[in-house]
């Protein structure tokens, strides 16, 4: 990949994740302290992101791999997805609200499998080339955090604002990215393509049903944390949460960018078994005395890039391996349904539950509230552990 790709794709990066960074991190915070929602009607915010990653990321998948440009496709999904966050920045209702968010996600979600798509197209050696490129996008997420936080404006609805046009910006971008033409053009379109029936096959593989099933339950837990840490934080008296909340991006950076040489050194299967180990013990972290200085806390922020960077990123990169170049975006985006979709959802959907069962009088109880996730990521985790292995070739691929 010579250098000028190289850029177009850690800009595309950058702005993919600055995007996603401006307005997911402080959201239940202006949700529930400006605007007054609920517990559940915050969860059913949030619950948008699954509902459309269980919609959209196949279904886009599929016009990519047969019809469309994948840039063109993810240009216009952000300009569209510009225009309803706006009209998002202006609601103040829970339900017109829902509706409108649903709207923006289920523009913005298949824009993260299509990014990596774009990527992976580029790319001769994905395990050496692309952490290094998603790397940049934990920039994007580090830079809009900080600026966030340190103007002191999460309780308001200017980051919506600000992820509005950020995506405006990435929109018109995404025509200059490097063309990525359609793999299976030409060829006849099925209702199995429609529904991405070629991704599903690919758990007729034992080990990968248990990747995909370890995925899907870890990334329940992760609603408990991406939802609500910020309200937390800003609870608990954290100065300058969303800012300091960048710690966990910059840790995600640095692993991510060390992803080469972990896959080389650990292997991929103990990759993912400390990435939803480190969910666990992030939990039981929270549940505690914040220590000194809120140092145990910040390092609970900061245990983010194993969390995120050996869960989530080593799964991408292993769907990659696994699945065949002509399904490439429809795998990417089958893997996004599981974990940004089924489990996110049903964990927005069980955090919000039990943020208001462990609220009484206005005070929420938070170390019963960290407990569930905890357990949760813990007993995944151990049996992952003994029941994933990975086959010699595809371990070969991973550690070249």
């Amino acid at each position: 990949m010579n250098s000028a790709t190289r850029i177009k794709l850690s800009a595309m990066m950058f702005l993919e994740f600055f995007i996603w960074g401006a307005w997911c991190v402080t959201l239940a915070t202006y949700l529930t302290v400006t605007l007054k929602f609920t517990g559940g009607q915050v969860g059913n915010a949030f619950l948008t992101m699954a509902i459309a990653s269980v919609i959209s990321p196949i279904f886009v998948g599929m016009v990519a791999d047969k019809f469309f440009p994948a840039q063109y496709l993810k240009g216009v999904l952000h300009l569209g997805g510009a225009a309803l966050m706006f009209w998002a920045s202006t609601v103040q209702t829970p339900g017109l609200f829902f509706w409108v968010l649903l709207g923006y996600t289920l523009c913005y979600m298949p824009t993260l499998s299509l990014a990596n798509a774009i990527a992976f197209n580029q790319m001769k050696d994905t395990e050496k080339e692309f952490p290094l490129i998603r790397a940049i996008g934990v920039l994007g997420w580090i830079i809009v955090g900080l600026l966030i936080g340190y103007l002191r404006i999460e309780q308001t609805n200017i980051p919506l604002r600000i992820a509005a046009g950020a995506s405006l910006l990435m929109g018109l971008y995404c025509f200059a990215l490097p063309h990525t033409p359609p793999k299976g053009a030409g060829k006849k379109v099925t209702l199995g393509d429609i529904f991405g029936i070629e991704a599903w096959g690919l758990l007729k593989d034992w080990y990968f049903l248990v990747f995909v099933v370890a995925s899907l339950l870890v990334s329940v837990t992760t609603s408990f944390y991406i939802n609500w840490s910020n309200p937390f934080f800003n609870a608990e008296g954290l100065p300058y949460p969303a800012a300091m909340m960048t710690g966990g991006q910059i840790s995600e950076a640095v692993l991510t960018a060390l992803l080469g040489f972990f896959f080389a050194s650990i292997g991929v299967k103990w990759m993912l078994v400390a990435g939803m180990l480190s969910w666990a013990l992030r939990y039981f972290i929270l549940m505690g005395d914040p220590g000194p200085g809120f140092s145990l806390w910040i390092l609970a922020i900061v245990i983010h890039g194993v969390c995120y960077g050996f869960f989530f990123t080593a799964g991408q990169v292993y769907v990659g391996k696994v699945a065949p170049k002509a399904i490439q975006a429809s795998a990417q985006g089958f893997i996004a349904l599981i974990t940004f979709g089924l489990g996110q959802g049903a964990g927005s959907i069980l955090s919000g539950k039990i943020q208001e069962q462990c609220t009484v009088a206005g005070t929420t109880d938070w170390s019963q509230f960290w407990l569930v996730p905890a357990v949760i990521a813990l007993v995944v985790g151990v049996l992952f552990a003994l029941l994933f292995k990975v086959k010699p070739a595809e371990e070969s691929a991973a550690n070249a």
